[in-house]
């Protein structure tokens, strides 16, 4: 697998490169955006870990540059631990967040999850055929086979983490699922404190299957409660 590191600070580049080498992983570098982007264009990447405050172009837009042209995974990295500052990078279409320092432990093992669900649940194919199910509510369709999402007919752009819910609650449509239920379902840890992740990535989710994501036909809140895919 091939990841690209981006930030400004070169001694926390190369610190990062030594933990993620030592588990096998091939490393890529860049210092801001503008370079991050390049790499993308000469490499095949499989993970981006993404600073947010670098010079030329930061890791907001660079992110959201990137979700114009690919889904895979990207964990933004900040010294920055505010709500606001996370929603904000989740907005931007990152699959999770790290706050600086962090514990290197602790990067690679979300390096490890991410990579899974992309494998599993994302555009990644696996080496050997898989048979997954179909699963349809009204005109959308989440295809396990085929790892796409299809409403009217068009297929609908997800990133992995937007996937997996949508997968898990279309499986299960009809029922109520609490924040900590969908985080540990689709994240597949302990919802130890997921904050508004859930949220944030269920808002995005409405933005591409409703057409009025105020008055959702597929993926309705239950106040005080969670959400539920409706059965159409």
């Amino acid at each position: 697998m091939n990841i690209l590191i981006c930030d400004d600070d070169k001694e926390i580049v190369e610190a990062i490169e030594i933990y993620l080498k030592s588990e096998g992983y091939e490393t890529y570098k860049a210092y801001d955006g503008i370079e991050a982007l390049q790499v993308l264009e000469d490499q095949e990447i499989h993970l981006i870990l993404m600073d947010i405050m670098m010079p030329r172009m930061n890791g907001m837009v660079a992110t959201m540059k990137i979700r114009e042209m690919r889904n895979i995974p990207i964990i933004m990295l900040s010294a920055k631990s505010e709500d606001y500052d996370k929603i904000t990078g989740l907005n931007a279409g990152a699959d999770d967040y790290i706050t600086k320092p962090f514990n290197p432990l602790e990067l690679v093992a979300r390096v490890k999850s991410q990579l899974r669900r992309y494998t599993d649940l994302g555009s990644l194919k696996k080496e050997e055929e898989t048979h997954g199910k179909i699963y349809r509510t009204g005109n959308l369709v989440v295809d396990d086979e085929q790892k796409t999402v299809l409403l009217d007919g068009e297929q609908v752009v997800v990133t992995p983490i937007e996937y997996g819910i949508l997968r898990f609650l279309t499986e299960n449509a009809g029922r109520v699922f609490s924040m900590d239920q969908i985080y540990e379902a689709v994240w597949q840890e302990p919802a130890y404190n997921p904050g508004n992740t859930v949220s944030v990535h269920i808002r995005r989710i409405r933005e591409k299957i409703e057409i009025n994501p105020k008055e959702p036909r597929y993926l309705k809140v239950v106040w005080g409660i969670g959400y539920k895919m409706e059965k159409c």
